[in-house]
């Protein structure tokens, strides 16, 4: 089963065609080499502010697909962009936006994880990047490694052309690799948050928000997040009464709350740790309510509180008193999720003392109040 977006053709500022001309990637990949963290760090910053595209243009959306990924994504990114043109007064004659799908595939057929497939307007070798767009989002990372190259490749060059250039979920790292994130502020989907901040540590990659803005960059969390992106992209173009307007129609939040960590799941059992530090993990899960001050653990292990805050920081990537929070917070959520236990009896039970001190890690974890977990995420049955 084919899925079309009907967007029709790319036209780029000023009547000119996107697709002007064939552009060859494999001749591009001797000036960009990205398979690696150091050609990251060693990219020269890119002007993303192309001067041909103002804010007064009708705005060209670029939207790259990977193959294998959620079509929701982009399917729902572009119905949020269309909605904002049948919305605004003028948007029947003069649209706002102007949609097309790319894929690096040799056909222009993107298939999903799903069976479903979506027809691409063009195959992304055929444009060329030094066309101005005003905006290119990028949907994913691919599942390919070949497919993320040609991506980066073809990103590098046309990135000065851009005006704005975001993406959703993994194809943060995408935009990592071609090292247009340097020095910036980013985000990604919460199960790659750690694995991105190691490999790329010139980026500041933030976990919290649902998506991040810095300069002419966006970056979302995983999935439906960027679906919060794309409103905040109509809201920056065309103000908050259009991005509200479309929001309610599609019956959605135009400022959704809390951020992507509240819908992580927690599984502290998933750093494998063998010896001391191992064993030291297990005894921490089951007495929650101790006195798990450093001086206290390390004790336990039979080291001085400096060494064991070497030792167990190199061995499971986090501090021992940021471990003993996730912790709590964790064995905090999963009572809040499966049983309706007072809030009183959940702090005391986890080792938070008060809810005071319950609802200040989860505002700073989460951006949500206990309450507001639980409302959220409460078992039904439970209810």
């Amino acid at each position: 089963m084919n899925i079309k977006i009907n967007t029709g053709t790319l036209s780029l500022a000023r009547g000119c065609n996107i697709a002007t001309g064939m552009f060859n990637l494999s001749l591009l990949r001797d000036v960009v080499r990205t398979k690696a963290r150091h050609h990251a760090q060693c990219v020269p910053p890119v002007d993303l502010f192309c001067q041909s595209v103002t804010f007064q243009d009708m705005k060209n959306i670029l939207i790259i697909v990977p193959d294998g990924g959620m079509l929701f994504e982009s399917a729902g990114i572009a119905d949020i962009l269309m909605q904002a043109n049948r919305l605004h007064p003028d948007g029947v004659e003069s649209p706002c936006y102007r949609i097309a799908v790319a894929t690096t595939q040799p056909h222009q057929v993107i298939h999903g994880q799903s069976g479903l497939n979506l027809l691409a307007d063009h195959r992304l070798h055929e444009l060329d990047p030094r066309q101005p767009l005003d905006t290119i989002i990028i949907t994913g990372k691919g599942q390919s490694e070949q497919e993320g190259i040609a991506v980066v490749d073809w990103l590098r060059l046309a990135a000065p052309h851009a005006r704005r250039i975001a993406s959703i979920c993994g194809g943060a790292l995408l935009l990592a690799q071609s090292g247009l994130l340097n020095g910036r502020r980013a985000t990604t989907h919460w199960k790659l948050l750690e694995s991105m901040q190691a490999a790329y540590p010139e980026i500041r990659v933030e976990g919290g928000p649902l998506y991040v803005q810095d300069g002419p960059i966006w970056t979302s969390g995983g999935v439906s997040s960027g679906f919060d992106l794309t409103l905040a992209l109509v809201e920056e173009d065309y103000g908050f009464s259009l991005a509200r307007d479309v929001a309610q129609d599609m019956v959605m939040y135009l400022r959704r709350p809390g951020g992507q960590l509240q819908f992580s799941r927690y599984n502290l059992a998933r750093i494998n740790t063998p010896g001391p530090i191992g064993d030291l993990l297990t005894w921490i899960l089951a007495n929650l309510t101790a006195d798990l001050c450093v001086e206290n653990l390390a004790e336990k292990v039979a080291m001085s509180p400096r060494n064991f805050t070497r030792v167990f920081t190199r061995e499971t990537g986090a501090s021992p008193a940021r471990y003993v929070a996730e912790a709590r917070l964790a064995a905090a959520r999963q009572r809040l999720e499966q049983t309706n236990d007072t809030l009183d009896n959940i702090a005391e039970d986890t080792g938070f003392g008060s809810t005071i001190n319950l609802r200040r890690l989860f505002e700073k974890q989460l951006h949500l109040t206990p309450g507001e977990y639980r409302q959220r995420f409460h078992c039904r049955k439970m209810a």
